[in-house]
């Protein structure tokens, strides 16, 4: 479970759709959170607490300079991430629903 677990604060940032559309301003590049403010109508201290949401997450990286941050995606995690999407919406050999399982009562009372 140690997998589901580790990417499950991801999704759940990514479950509100301002953060969703924040990441998807950020994967143009770096923002100012004065750029980020300009598209949606929120106070700074709400902006501020999705841009907690996405960094704790670790899906962005923020670097202060003056009195502004800037955000940007971290590509580390973005890879991570796509990666652990890609494995779970794959099939493969080693997969949860082929490990002790056999079949169903209802399977084998048709046989």
């Amino acid at each position: 479970m140690g997998d589901y677990l580790e990417y499950d604060r991801v999704f759940k940032a990514l479950g509100d759709p301002k953060r969703a559309m924040i990441v998807d301003m950020l994967s143009c590049g770096e923002l100012c959170a004065c750029m980020i403010l300009e598209k949606f109508e929120m106070s700074q201290s709400t902006l501020s607490h999705h841009m907690k949401l996405l960094c704790e997450c670790g899906l962005v990286k923020g670097r202060e300079q003056g009195k502004w941050t800037y955000y940007s995606l971290d590509t580390d995690a973005v890879n991570r991430i796509r990666k652990f999407l890609c494995d779970i919406t794959s099939e493969k050999e080693n997969c949860i629903c082929k490990k002790d399982m056999g079949c169903c009562k209802g399977c084998e009372e048709n046989e």
